[in-house]
Formats: structure tokens, sequence, C-alpha cells
């Protein structure tokens, strides 16, 4: 069994890595639940979604300190989220600040030292620069799929299966914009 909660804000293609990688999971035999919660996410609210898969996934939902992996498009959102990851989960960050609304407006302080107190909760930590390598792909839009690329070296399921998914779920004029920045996450290269 497999739980993988991604966070981020809105607008930053979520939902559709949520679907990928669902689809990639359904690919490969396995039984698969997904649930979001994005309330006020128009643009700039918090965006979590959670997918488990395996032989048999009876709920959506991953229960507090049961995901093995945080897939998170931004850094304060995995801090709000690393009470759901295991002692021994993995977290893949995307090294971004989006200040949220108190901070942008100087009612808040966007909290220091994220990654620091990300460290102490999760047995591994892989920060990516997800909007360079998205530009390096073609648009800083594909930085979702740079990330799932990040994700998908973690997860035991088949790269062609990740690339024929990306191709059913992307525009059909940014496929191979999208099969560059899946490649660009899985090599790591910077």
């Amino acid at each position: 069994m497999w739980n993988i909660l991604i966070c981020g804000v809105g607008g930053q293609g979520i939902l559709l890595a949520s679907d990928i990688l669902a689809e990639v999971a359904l690919e490969a035999g396995y039984d698969v639940k997904k649930s979001e919660v994005h309330g006020m996410a128009q643009r700039g609210g918090s965006v979590v979604s959670h997918v488990r898969y395996g032989e048999k996934v009876y709920s959506p939902l991953i229960r507090v300190g049961d995901a093995d992996v945080i897939l998170s498009f931004e850094k304060l959102e995995a801090l709000r989220s690393i009470h759901y990851l295991s002692p021994d989960g993995l977290v893949v960050l995307n090294n971004i600040e989006i200040l949220p609304i108190p901070c942008a407006s100087g009612l808040e302080e966007y909290p220091t030292g994220i990654v620091e107190k990300l460290r102490a909760h999760a047995r591994t930590i892989e920060v990516i620069d997800g909007v360079k390598l998205a530009r390096k792909a073609g648009s800083p839009r594909t930085v979702n799929v740079v990330l799932l690329g990040s994700l998908a070296k973690h997860l035991e399921l088949r790269r062609e299966d990740w690339l024929k998914v990306i191709e059913r779920k992307v525009p059909r004029k940014t496929v191979a914009m999208n099969r560059k920045a899946f490649e660009l996450g899985y090599g790591g290269i910077q």
C-alpha cells in the first residue's frame, strides 16, 4: 500500500498531478482511491490531494502519520501537512515560497527555517528547484510534471506508464514539453 499526499497552493497543478499519479497506478493494475480538499483554492489557497494505491484500498483518505510520501509544491504547505508523514517517510519538496495573503499584506511573517523543521520529521527530504527545471523544459507551467518526475523515481511504477498517462492528460500541444519536464524531474538534472 502506498499513501501519497500532494499539497500546494491553488493554481499550481496539484489536481492534475494527482490525476496523473492515480492513472499511472491504475495502469500498473493497482486499486486506487483519491480525495482532494481545495476549499478556497482558486489561486492562492491550500490544496491537498490524497492518493492511495495498493492491492485493495478501502478509503481515499490517508490517516495522520501514515503518508509514505509528501509531494509538496510549496514549502509552507509541506510544513502544514507534515503531521501526515510516517516516521520513515519521504518529502519531495519544490523549493519555492508563495506568500499567503497575511504574509503578502504584511500582517504576518513567512516562516523561516522550513526545510530544517521538515528534516526533524522526515527520514528523507529531496528539495527540487522545480521552476528552474520547468523553464528548462520549456515553460514554468510544467512544474507539476517536473515534481511528478522527482516523485516517480521513488515509486515502483513503470516509467513508460508515467509517460503514457502524461501524454493522455496534458494538452496535445504541450506533450513534448511535459515529457521533457518529467524526464528532467526524474533525472534530477539541475
